[in-house]
C-alpha cells in the first residue's frame, strides 16, 4: 500500500473545495430570477395601465387604435412569456430542479428543458415580440396612408430597421431550432 504524500492529500482538498465553491456559485443567479419576476409584476401593472387606456374612449376612438392597444396587451403578454420562460427555464436548467410534488399545473415543457431547447424557445419569443412591433408599425404606417399623409424618412428608417431586425431573429430561431434539432438526432 502506498500512502499519498501531505501534499498530493492538501492538494485534492484544496481542489475539491475550489470545485465545490465553482458548483455552488450557481446560486448567484437566483437573485436574478427574482428581480426577474420582481420586473414581471411590474409590467404586470403596466397591462392593467395599458387595458384601462384602451377602455377609455373605448367608443369615440378608430378600429385602428383599439387593434394597436390590443396589440400592445398581446406584446405585453409575450415579454411575461419571455420572462417567465428565462426564469423558470434558466433555474431549472443552471440552478436547481424545482419539487413540484407532483403539482398538476406543471408546465409540460420543463420535462424537456435543457440549455437548447431554452435557446430555442427564447428565439421564438424573441421572434414573436418584433413581429408584434412590426405590425404595430404596418397598421400606423396604414393609418397614416389613409389620412393621406406622406410618411416621413425617418419613420421609413424605423420600419427598415424593424423588419431587419425581425428578419434576423427569425433567422436566429430556425438556426437554433436546427442545430437543437441535430443535437438531439445525435444524442439519439
Amino acid at each position: 500500500m502506498s500512502k499519498e504524500s501531505p501534499a498530493r492529500g492538501l492538494a485534492k482538498k484544496a481542489e475539491s473545495a475550489l470545485e465545490s465553491f465553482i458548483f455552488a456559485s450557481r446560486w448567484v443567479q437566483a437573485p436574478i430570477y427574482v428581480a426577474l419576476i420582481l420586473a414581471a409584476v411590474a409590467y404586470a401593472w403596466k397591462s392593467v395601465q395599458e387595458l384601462l387606456h384602451l377602455m377609455h374612449d373605448f367608443n369615440g376612438v378608430p378600429e385602428s387604435t383599439i387593434m394597436l392597444g390590443i396589440l400592445s396587451l398581446v406584446d405585453i403578454s409575450m415579454v411575461a412569456n419571455l420572462v417567465n420562460m428565462v426564469v423558470v427555464g434558466g433555474y431549472v436548467t443552471f440552478v436547481s430542479r424545482i419539487d413540484f410534488e407532483d403539482n398538476t399545473d406543471r408546465p409540460d415543457w420543463l420535462d424537456h428543458i435543457n440549455a437548447n431547447t431554452l435557446k430555442v424557445k427564447l428565439a421564438g419569443s424573441l421572434a414573436s415580440i418584433s413581429a408584434i412591433h412590426l405590425l404595430k408599425s404596418f397598421i400606423a404606417i396604414t393609418e397614416l396612408t389613409n389620412g393621406q399623409a406622406p410618411m416621413s424618412s425617418n419613420q421609413e428608417k424605423v420600419v427598415f430597421w424593424q423588419a431587419i431586425i425581425h428578419g434576423v431573429f427569425l433567422a436566429s430561431m430556425i438556426l437554433f431550432a436546427y442545430s437543437e434539432r441535430m443535437q438531439r438526432h445525435e444524442d439519439h
